[in-house]
């Protein structure tokens, strides 16, 4: 092997093991949030872009698992995700114990164990998986998903009112100009579905089409992102607004918010996107 193909390895491993970290770091920020009790949530990012050619010669680890659909997107692609059962706050500290390395099969329809231990992937990642295969097959940059517990985004989805993307966007955007900012793509919202469902993946991605985090009605959030923090980040702008609700609500009075006027002042200054640009 001469210098140049070695060192272009090590760099694309160097840049694995940095997403891998992320995914790490952002799984304790959820464990401190209180967004991941127990083995609460889930995580996946596409690293096919980062493996190089020995890993692709690595063998499979167990069997050929089926996916329970054909993503034809997904063809050759990697994946590394969290692992069914475990924790959140344990993935923070050791990624590749909790979490593992999958690659889509020929066929796109199942997919092998890679690495590290044999740890299977969250049992959501179907769901996962067809988000996946739209974000690619649509082009877009994103490469991460990121399913979590909000707390005070999942207890707007107990009252009625807010059960409707409309009205719950127009609220959070008018708490503070930075969600407006950071999240102008608002949030989806999804009547409730048994979770890990295949309805509940169909319904996810019909949201997914025009915005970057969808909220589960008692249950929680799917987000997208370039990258797993940035898929926390949005996640994270949308509660903040939902935490200033409930807390001028603990004052004793509805919140006023922010006038139809004043967020489009603020969306002309920004130039922010009022739809998905692809």
């Amino acid at each position: 092997m001469n210098r140049i193909a070695e060192d272009s390895i090590l760099a694309g491993r160097h840049e694995l093991a940095a997403v891998i970290g992320q995914c790490a770091e952002t799984a304790g920020y959820l464990w401190e949030k209180g967004w991941a009790e127990r083995n609460g949530g889930n995580l996946t990012f596409n690293i096919t872009d980062l493996v190089d050619d020995d890993m692709r010669k690595m063998p499979a680890i167990g069997e050929v698992q089926p996916i329970g659909s054909t993503l034809a997107n997904l063809k050759g692609c990697w994946f590394y995700a969290k692992g069914t059962g475990r924790r959140m706050r344990d993935l923070a500290r050791e990624p590749m114990e909790n979490g593992c390395i999958i690659r889509i099969t020929p066929d796109c329809a199942h997919y092998e164990m890679v690495a590290d231990k044999a740890v299977l992937p969250t049992s959501e990642l179907p769901s996962h998986l067809a988000l996946q295969d739209y974000l690619r097959g649509s082009g877009s940059s994103y490469k991460a998903t990121l399913h979590t517990h909000p707390i005070e985004l999942v207890a707007l989805s107990h009252i009625r009112k807010f059960c409707n993307s409309e009205q719950l966007t127009r609220t959070l955007w008018s708490m503070i100009p930075e969600t407006l900012a950071f999240a102008p793509l608002g949030i989806g919202f999804i009547p409730f579905e048994t979770p890990g469902t295949r309805s509940l993946a169909e319904a996810s991605l019909r949201e997914i089409v025009s915005h970057d985090v969808v909220l589960w009605e008692k249950h929680g959030t799917l987000a997208v992102g370039t990258d797993i923090m940035d898929a926390f980040d949005q996640t994270d702008v949308l509660n903040k607004a939902a935490y200033i609700y409930s807390s001028a609500l603990a004052f004793g009075s509805e919140p006023e918010g922010m006038s139809d006027v004043q967020m489009k002042e603020i969306q002309e200054l920004f130039r922010l996107p009022t739809a998905r640009q692809k």
